[in-house]
């Protein structure tokens, strides 16, 4: 087994120990399911976060891209990750506001990035791919270029298609609801 493939079965580990919450809930796409996935409750977690900035340091390293983000919430840990890894020496992060902030500078884009750097999209659990797909428009609106994009969980719902049509770069999956929860009733 390669270093970065323990790196995320250690991921995928933690995933299902501190992030599989079983019980009916209302996903961000309006959905409803019998589980969810807080990947946060990993990420913010010394292992989780390690393993995941290992894996998206490689991954941003991989297309060639110098800077790391997506969606607020989502793309702040992740992003964070990448860039504390010694792999991720010399990527900045960044986040899209849901909203134009109203007051100082009045971005989109938070973070050290220019237009023409080459991004990194990252988001943490997709299920439909909304709220990536409009990170990518805005990206794209402050003239960044998409070098990839990177979802840590897939639940297998077309979200990753949506955002590789949308970035129109493939999208790498880093665990799938399969992997995270394989005897889950809907499989």
């Amino acid at each position: 087994m390669s270093e970065l493939e323990a790196k995320r079965q250690a991921l995928i580990a933690e995933l299902r120990e501190h992030s599989l919450v079983l019980g009916e809930v209302t996903l961000s796409s309006g959905r409803t399911a019998s589980y969810y996935v807080d990947a946060r409750r990993t990420l913010m977690r010394p292992a989780g976060l390690l393993a995941a900035g290992e894996l998206i340091a490689a991954e941003a390293r991989r297309v060639g891209a110098s800077a790391v983000g997506g969606p607020v919430m989502a793309a702040i840990p992740l992003a964070c990750a990448a860039i504390a890894v010694p792999a991720g020496e010399g990527l900045v992060g960044f986040f899209i506001r849901k909203e134009r902030k109203q007051h100082g500078l009045q971005r989109w884009v938070e973070g050290p990035v220019e237009p023409g750097a080459r991004c990194l999209v990252v988001e943490d659990t997709v299920t439909t791919g909304g709220s990536t797909v409009d990170a990518i428009e805005r990206i794209r609106e402050q003239g960044l270029k998409i070098a990839g994009a990177l979802v840590v969980v897939d639940r297998l719902s077309g979200g990753a298609d949506a955002i590789a049509q949308a970035a129109g770069v493939p999208c790498r999956v880093l665990a799938t609801i399969d992997e995270v929860y394989p005897e889950r009733p809907d499989r």
